[in-house]
């Protein structure tokens, strides 16, 4: 029998399964949440430390849940190295794959905990070494000479000889200019016992990223979907982890993170972050969109298009339009460009975004077509898209926008193209006759008095 090749070979790594296009190539951690992209026997790279897919026989979880649990609590290298290889293989499952092994959250009670507080981990010496922290107000001690929390700037007399870190005394400085140093926090200033290597940094981000991708491959099973939405501390990480995309995170982990919510965004209610429930991070409902904006706006495909899709399933959830609708010009100003994009899948997302948007309400409406090249652009998609289902949603927001009276003196301007389009486009062509019977029909007061001179009022 011919002996398998190993993960590191030259042949390329296929994407997961649900990822965009493009999303598999991450920064820092090398890419893959389950190590499949890196050499297990190369001992250099970060994701060597997983090794191996493990073979998991079907009745882990029956016998080792508690362990599950515990081993990725502990922190132990070798503890979490099994923990994460085994819960990845068991939470992964295709949409047709029937297999025992498949593991939901609500069999392992404090699992998905667990697998957060691993991304917390990460999260917590993920600053950059230039952070700054500002300035704290002392109050303990503050009358006092040699506490370190006052009278900082009290000249210590030349007797006393005080030893510094470096093994040097203040005796041997000049005494003219000794003052007071705060030596409170001098052992954060360089790598040590309270401080981790290069090395202990990257195995703590591959660790992460393949947390998130235990969270992502959680996220395709329906059994899952009620216990995450509902789990505060779950969605807090997950928006704050994209909120803080330009600070110090890890690419993987973002795109991770941010298919999980498409995932979950059918059943997501944003009211969460106003409940009951206790909070974390104290996300808001408004900081939680404006993340969303901010992946939104990212010059990365795989970001932009998924946004734009978590966007077009969160509106359909009325409970959170009031949220959403404050920033209804700037998605769909964004949602427009994205229209202009060479990308195929980036057009796909925006038209179908921008579908379930002019479903909303009549202001949605309104804005999509007083918006610059929005129906110009939703007229080039119907005519050069190749994908069928694209072309019929773009189509079916033109005949939404001409259902209201103060667009259609603005689309009567499209009305030859809308007739070429009628006549040569066999799949569109209901579509495009009801959309020029709405703007010949049903003329509106302005359109009744310019046509009163050629005898059309009825």
């Amino acid at each position: 029998m011919q002996k398998p090749s190993k993960a590191g070979s030259a042949s390329a790594t296929p994407a997961k399964r649900g990822r965009p296009f493009g999303s598999t190539t991450g920064s820092g951690g090398g890419g893959g949440g389950a190590s499949s992209s890196a050499s297990p026997g190369d001992p250099g790279s970060a994701a060597s430390i997983f090794g191996p897919s493990l073979h998991v026989y079907s009745n882990l979880v029956d016998e080792n849940s508690k362990r599950i649990v515990l081993a990725l609590q502990s922190g132990l290298k070798s503890e979490m190295t099994w923990a994460l290889n085994a819960v990845t293989v068991l939470s992964f499952k295709e949409k047709d794959d029937f297999r025992r092994d498949s593991v939901p959250l609500c069999k392992i009670p404090g699992l998905l905990d667990a697998i957060l507080q691993v991304v917390d981990d990460w999260r917590d010496i993920a600053i950059p070494r230039d952070y700054t922290k500002p300035e704290r107000s002392r109050s303990l001690g503050l009358s006092a000479l040699l506490t370190g929390f006052g009278n900082e700037a009290t000249t210590i007399p030349s007797s006393d000889n005080l030893a510094s870190p470096g093994g040097s005394t203040k005796s041997e400085e000049n005494p003219n200019s000794l003052k007071r140093k705060r030596p409170v926090g001098w052992w954060f200033d360089e790598d040590g016992l309270f401080n981790l290597d290069e090395e202990g940094r990257a195995e703590k981000q591959i660790c992460a990223i393949a947390a998130s991708n235990i969270i992502r491959n959680f996220s395709f099973m329906p059994e899952n979907e009620t216990i995450m939405v509902q789990h505060r501390h779950c969605l807090e990480t997950i928006f704050q982890c994209l909120e803080d995309q330009n600070t110090a995170e890890d690419d993987e982990l973002i795109t991770n993170l941010l298919e999980t919510l498409v995932n979950l965004a059918p059943v997501l209610d944003l009211r969460i972050f106003s409940s009951t429930k206790p909070s974390f991070i104290k996300m808001s409902e408004k900081r939680a969109v404006e993340s969303i904006m901010g992946m939104l706006g990212s010059s990365i495909k795989a970001w932009h298009c998924a946004a734009a899709e978590l966007i077009g399933r969160l509106i359909i959830n009325p409970d959170n339009e009031p949220f959403l609708l404050p920033f209804i010009p700037q998605i769909h100003k964004r949602l427009v460009d994205l229209m202009s994009l060479q990308a195929i899948d980036a057009q796909a997302a925006a038209v179908g975004a921008l579908y379930n948007l002019t479903e909303v309400n009549m202001d949605c409406r309104l804005n999509l077509a007083s918006e610059r090249w929005a129906v110009d652009r939703l007229i080039k998609i119907v005519r050069v898209h190749t994908v069928p289902e694209v072309c019929r949603k773009a189509a079916m927001i033109l005949e939404s926008l001409v259902s209201e009276s103060q667009n259609r003196q603005m689309l009567m301007a499209h009305e030859t193209t809308f007739s070429e389009i009628l006549m040569s486009e066999g799949k569109y062509s209901e579509t495009f006759a009801r959309i020029l019977y709405e703007l010949t029909a049903k003329p509106n007061s302005k359109m009744s008095s310019a046509r009163a001179v050629w005898g059309n009022v009825s």
